[in-house]
């Protein structure tokens, strides 16, 4: 213990004597550890932002939605074209019925329509659907009450505003017990709920959904006043559509029986649709499981990409300690002189280069550490001088202000390991050069 103490001692001495040449080396561990730690805190914290977006779904859920196909599928009905698709309210019976997995089966039917009220206007979603709408979609209510099963029954003119409606047709005053229009009816609003943030598009088969501008009815309501067709008259352009649903989310009693269930579902569409184009099947359990296996493959090319830059490091270090041998040449031969065995001289410059690398590491580490605080530095300054203003840059800054590192507590250790690893294996070839020279040759050097 005492001699490799010694030997630590020796090699900062040495290292100190050039102190701004072992500072750019170290530089270049600092960086490495630093860059593996930083990747992989970003491809954890993308990781988990997209699984927390498939968990939204549910992991017991199926989700069932209604596909506009081409226009090439549109049917003629009476003397105008009627592009007919979706789901059909049988649909919805038969998944209901037939299958004993399934717990639950909401239907949803959504439309677009103007909302007003006194002066204000509003192009609003306009939801139909059942009280358990609320608890799917994980929303809450800021004031007044959700939608209740009298009102579907009764089918009364009812309705519940999302936060971004209420604000923009109402503003100041409290809308629960006023009226909104919605094309040539009024409905009575019954309560609001809270802001929402919206759910990102998952999979390619889950539109992503602004919950903050929509208008909820009776499902029944819905079907009675406003029916299955939708009539988009525009100046010099006509076009109908019909379709009864537009979504079937179904909760399946048990995790396990989730892929299981889906496999009967998609059977079970195929009875009353010729083909899948006019809807899609979105398994968000099976979305959770490519979702955690794209998080290893991304975390293995984005560490690989980083244990490039400590190989530079270490090749810097290679390089410098082999400058090292050639100005200690006179040093080496004295020490041979004085008793120095081979193994001593290769023990002393590989502790010069563990320092070097460790040392390196621990700041790399600490830097790691500080990923998160250092990501939120930067998107301030994206977007605070950067992307300031425009579409392009609301977009970019949309998706960059929901990126949110998370250092993986196993990555710390692991950099500085391959940190001290790298030091070692590129120092070898420098130590053994100098252990290897020949005292007298040395003794002569100038």
């Amino acid at each position: 213990m005492p001699n490799l103490l010694r030997t630590i001692q020796l090699a900062m001495k040495s290292l100190m004597l050039h102190k701004l040449r072992s500072g750019l080396t170290m530089l270049g561990i600092v960086f490495g550890v630093y860059s593996v730690i930083a990747m992989l805190a970003i491809g954890q914290g993308a990781s988990e932002q997209a699984q927390a977006q498939v968990l939204q779904l549910g992991a017991t859920n199926i989700i069932v939605r209604s596909l506009k196909p081409p226009p090439e599928s549109a049917t003629n009905s009476g003397g105008g074209s009627v592009l007919r698709y979706g789901l059909l309210r049988s649909d919805f019976d038969l998944l209901d019925r037939t299958i004993p997995t399934i717990n639950q089966a909401i239907p949803i039917r959504e439309l677009t329509k103007t909302a007003r009220h006194r002066d204000r206007e509003l192009n609003a979603r306009i939801v139909g659907g059942t009280p358990e709408y609320l608890d799917i979609n994980h929303l809450s209510m800021a004031q007044g009450r959700f939608l209740s099963d009298d009102d579907r029954e009764q089918k009364k003119n009812v309705a519940v505003l999302a936060s971004g409606t209420a604000d923009t047709l109402f503003q100041y005053e409290n809308p629960v017990g006023q009226s909104v229009r919605i094309a040539d009816r009024f409905y009575t609003i019954v309560g609001v709920t809270m802001p929402r943030q919206a759910s990102a598009a998952v999979g390619g088969s889950m539109s992503g959904q602004d919950f903050n501008l929509d208008i909820y009815i009776p499902l029944e309501t819905m079907r009675v006043r406003m029916g299955d067709l939708n009539i988009d008259r525009k100046p010099g352009s006509f076009s109908s559509e019909y379709w009864e649903l537009s979504q079937i989310t179904l909760r399946v009693n048990s995790q396990d029986k989730v892929v299981e269930t889906a496999n009967v579902v998609r059977e079970s569409m195929k009875r009353n649709h010729k083909s899948d184009s006019d809807y899609a099947i979105t398994v968000p359990l099976e979305l959770l499981k490519q979702a955690e296996q794209i998080q290893g493959i991304f975390n293995v090319v984005l560490g690989a990409i980083a244990l490039i830059s400590l190989v530079v490091g270490g090749i810097g270090i290679m390089n410098i300690m082999l400058a090292t041998v050639t100005e200690r040449t006179r040093e080496i031969g004295i020490r041979r002189a004085l008793g120095a065995k081979r193994r001593d001289i290769t023990v002393q410059f590989l502790t010069e280069t563990i320092v070097l690398s460790g040392t390196g590491g621990l700041i790399g580490m600490a830097l790691g550490f500080l990923t998160p605080q250092a990501f939120a530095g930067l998107r301030y300054f994206v977007e605070r001088f950067i992307f300031e203003g425009g579409k392009a840059g609301n977009e970019f800054s949309e998706m960059f202000s929901q990126m949110n590192p998370q250092v993986v507590p196993a990555s710390l250790p692991l950099a500085f390991g391959i940190s001290v690893f790298i030091g070692v294996m590129f120092g070898l070839y420098p130590a053994w050069s100098a252990a290897k020279l020949d005292p007298i040759e040395a003794l002569r050097h100038e």
